[in-house]
């Protein structure tokens, strides 16, 4: 049995970590023996969220599949491209009117994988349950797919650990995005479903989050608008290497990565 590896990214802060990863990437798939690439891509435009140009440099560097969050519709330049590409997916738990899609059935080297993403209701704007709309999305998508990928992006740990605990015998991999802080929790929950709660950023090492940290302190400090552009510098490149058996298509390990560099 040789696993199917995915290597999955945190949230890519700004156009310069775009380009840090896409110059990366390649060799970074050839290294860990990947066969699919998944990257949280809602901060990857300046000022926030998502834009063509950015989507498909991403794509053309190899990733597979981008997901997002609550800042997938900050660009409305963006929205006839969200319907058109199925390949980036918004969270499920929006309402269905909106722009995009929810997920997608991925074929990779003759492997159907069930990409999903959906948003945390604790602390953040969803508008229905994350664990309503990820079981119809299962029942929905029956029989389309080999094993299921999700996304949980949420600000609460407790929560992407609980809908995680939730599906652990129907999705084989669940991380978490959002916080752009990278948990050191890589595990299997119940034997079955590989996890991480937050793969972290793909961004400056010397932020607050990937944006410039005199700006944030600025806001913190006097609770005044401080615009919040993205930092430059050495970058960090953060993620997971997840492995699935495909005889049985349960998850079988998790691994942290960091990579750093400059971008030249």
């Amino acid at each position: 049995m040789k696993p199917f590896k995915i290597l999955a990214l945190g949230d890519i802060c700004g156009p310069e970590a775009t380009k840090f990863l896409c110059k990366r990437l390649w060799s970074i798939r050839k290294e860990y023996g990947v066969d699919m690439v998944v990257a949280n891509g809602e901060n990857s435009a300046e000022p926030n969220g998502i834009d063509k140009d950015g989507a498909t440099a991403l794509f053309e560097s190899g990733v597979d599949v981008i997901t997002t969050g609550n800042h997938v519709y900050r660009k409305s330049s963006v929205f006839s491209y969200l319907d058109d590409e199925e390949n980036i997916i918004r969270p499920l738990n929006f309402p269905s009117a909106n722009p995009g899609h929810g997920s997608v059935v991925a074929k990779i080297n003759g492997v159907r994988v069930l990409c999903m993403n959906v948003m945390g209701s604790a602390y953040m704007d969803a508008s229905s349950c994350p664990f309503d709309a990820v079981e119809k999305e299962l029942m929905r998508r029956q029989g389309e797919y080999d094993f299921a990928l999700l996304d949980i992006h949420a600000e609460s740990t407790g929560e992407k650990k609980a809908i995680a605990y939730y599906f652990s015998d129907k999705i084989a991999v669940c991380f978490g995005t959002h916080t752009h802080v990278q948990t050191n929790d890589a595990q299997l929950l119940d034997e079955k479903c590989a996890y991480v709660t937050d793969l972290g950023m793909c961004g400056a090492i010397d932020s607050v989050l990937g944006v410039k940290k005199e700006a944030v302190i600025h806001k913190m400090k006097t609770k005044m608008l401080s615009r919040f552009d993205f930092a430059t510098g050495k970058m960090c490149i953060e993620g997971a290497v997840f492995s699935v058996n495909t005889d049985t298509w349960r998850g079988i390990s998790c691994e942290n990565i960091k990579i750093t560099g400059e971008l030249k």
